[in-house]
């Protein structure tokens, strides 16, 4: 296979959906990867995503002795069982007690070389100091006559690794990634490839995963690209795919399939239905139920299950109160219907009124408040996780970015669930996304979408009641909580000091909360959680 007679060469892209810690399944499939490429493409070598064999990020697991040794294992057995093809595959690599995130060139089973990787992320998402040794050195392959160099993911974040790999007599230089995904990130990935290619005039192919892993997804849209920055092959968005590179004498690749790139929102939508459907399957739920309002947000969530997981595996409850009005129930029923999905009506009087008398003596002589409100919230939720725990499908909440954020949810009320599907959109995308969904297909009645939102716990009760008009909170939150931005900074964009104000002061009163939100997948630049660690008690900050 190594010669240095140029020849054409077929490069096999293997945009996998990998699982953290499935060892045995993820190498399944990259065996089966690549006898697909194999026996489909012809092809030379195929090349698979970052930390392909344990899943990316193995976080913590790394730690633990046993899952090294299956690491090991799982390429022993892949060295073993794939012998008519070369491969690249990303896998933890311990020497003496240095661990490091590696790629390794394998070719007639014979491990032939390895690469470390430089650049080690510790920002947003990512924590790779904490674990990895950074590496040092080039890593040449000679295939067919073509010099391959291996990088992975950050190396080419930043410009001295591709450099580094000019200098050592590369003519093409292969990426493996696990690059999670945020709105419009698929752009700032060829942006930044396309710089290495203009610096260093070397045709580069990347190859990315796809699926969702807890919080992060990962859109895939692998790529190859020539050196005059021109994109030959793209592989499909949130799809698993194996496409084939073909590379000429030159170095160059070969003009191929170029799939379509989503628009803003369609590609939002299918990050969260990505994001739902392996969060459910990768961890074993039946299916997924959540209560179904009348309003906005329940809808687009029930939406996007639907498209996830399909209508059998959804289960709606609509609860209603005192205060839900005639049409939520007639919108959220006729959303279900829209949407095949089986539902069920449980009122919350009853669970109310035992509520109330139970605490009567104790609430004697104290006026009604927010209290009575959250007391709604929670025998929704009591009533939502029996229906969970007796028929194993997992609550979703269906709190938004906006609500979360300043608090206006209700703890073990509203928030509570397995995954908070669309606690990373803002309420503002909230409406475009449900507007997306209906320009496929008109499944949101148009009522819901336009009716001004209310949590209907009180009376004549609006959101706005109590908050800014979104596009107004909406502005404040993206310029605060991801921009970093100062109150001056707001204030000379135009919005009111006061209202700025208040808004940072609730986001900061509810950090509580927030630390004890489910999980849900990260969509913006900036998510809760993993990427925005404040303090609880952190003063007037």
């Amino acid at each position: 296979m190594n010669t240095n007679t140029k020849q054409p060469l077929i490069i096999a892209i293997a945009q996998l959906n990998l699982t953290v810690g499935d060892i045995d399944g993820n190498t399944d499939k990259i065996i089966a990867a690549a006898h697909h490429a194999k026996n489909y493409f012809q092809a030379d070598l195929i090349v698979y995503p970052e930390l392909t064999i344990c899943g990316y990020p193995p976080e913590d697991l790394v730690y633990r002795h046993d899952f090294l040794a299956a690491n090991n294992a799982a390429l022993n057995r892949i060295k073993q069982e794939v012998t008519d093809i070369d491969l690249i595959v990303g896998h933890l690599h311990k020497n003496a007690d240095e661990l490091y995130n590696a790629a390794s060139y394998i070719h007639q089973g014979q491990q032939l070389a390895i690469y470390y990787k430089q650049e080690l992320p510790n920002y947003g998402v990512f924590d790779e100091k904490r674990y990895y040794q950074r590496g040092h050195q080039p890593c040449i392959i000679d295939i067919k006559g073509h010099r391959l160099a291996l990088t992975i993911c950050e190396d080419l974040w930043l410009p001295h690794v591709a450099k580094q790999a000019k200098t050592a007599g590369a003519d093409i230089i292969i990426t493996i990634n696990a690059s999670p995904y945020h709105s419009e990130k698929s752009d700032e990935r060829q942006y930044t490839i396309s710089k290495r290619v203009e610096e260093n005039s070397l045709p580069i192919i990347y190859v990315a995963n796809v699926g969702g892993q807890d919080d992060l997804i990962y859109d895939g849209g692998s790529f190859a690209i020539d050196n005059n920055s021109t994109i030959k092959v793209q592989a499909p968005y949130f799809e698993e795919a194996i496409i084939p590179v073909q590379i000429d004498v030159n170095h160059q690749p070969i003009q191929g399939s170029i799939a379509p790139t989503p628009t803003r929102y369609e590609e939002i939508y299918k990050a969260l239905v990505t994001g739902l459907r392996d969060y459910v399957n990768k961890n074993g739920f039946r299916g997924v139920v959540l209560g179904v309002s009348g309003g906005i947000d329940s809808a687009l969530v029930l939406a996007i299950a639907v498209d996830a997981l399909g209508a059998d595996r959804v289960h709606a409850a609509l609860l209603p109160s005192r205060y839900t009005a005639a049409m939520s129930i007639d919108d959220g029923i006729a959303l279900c219907q829209n949407l095949q999905v089986k539902y069920s009506t449980i009122s919350i009087e009853p669970t109310f009124e035992a509520f109330k008398t139970s605490l009567a003596q104790e609430f004697s002589g104290l006026k009604a408040d927010t209290t009575e409100e959250n007391l709604q919230a929670r025998c929704r939720a009591s009533l939502l996780m029996a229906i969970s725990n007796k028929k194993g499908a997992m609550l979703l909440s269906t709190g938004n970015k906006s609500e979360i954020a300043v608090g206006y949810c209700t703890l073990y009320g509203d928030m509570a669930g397995g995954y908070a599907l669309i606690k990373d959109i803002f309420k503002t995308d909230v409406y475009a996304l449900s507007l997306y969904r209906n320009s496929v297909n008109p499944v949101i009645p148009q009522r819901i979408i336009d009716r001004p939102p209310t949590a209907e716990l009180a009376p004549d009760q609006t959101d706005q009641d109590t908050l800014p008009p979104y596009p107004v909170l909406d502005a404040i939150l993206h310029g605060y909580l991801e921009l970093d931005e100062s109150v001056d900074d707001l204030i000379q964009r135009g919005y009111d000091k006061t209202t700025i104000e208040r808004v940072i002061h609730m986001i900061n009163r509810n950090e509580y909360k927030r630390r004890q939100a489910a999980p849900g997948p990260k969509i913006s630049r900036r998510a809760f959680a993993r990427e925005r660690r404040y303090p609880i008690t952190c003063g007037k900050w």
